[in-house]
């Protein structure tokens, strides 16, 4: 894997991360006084996992 798709796979899946933690352990986050809803990180999560995922599976594609 190059070092960009290495570092740009693991920014992805920590953000993918911290939204599934958000999720499970029902953390409130507030931006300006007003609170983010909870499906704001189900779409984090499943865009920052997708694109991790993806990233990944491209990267092995060039080894095959």
């Amino acid at each position: 894997m190059k070092p960009f798709t290495t570092l740009a796979v693991a920014i992805f899946t920590i953000v993918a991360v911290v939204h599934l933690l958000r999720i499970l352990m029902g953390w409130e986050v507030m931006i300006q006084g007003a609170v983010v809803p909870m499906w704001a990180s189900y779409l984090g999560l499943i865009i920052a996992g997708g694109l991790a995922f993806l990233l990944w599976r491209e990267s092995r594609q060039g080894k095959l």
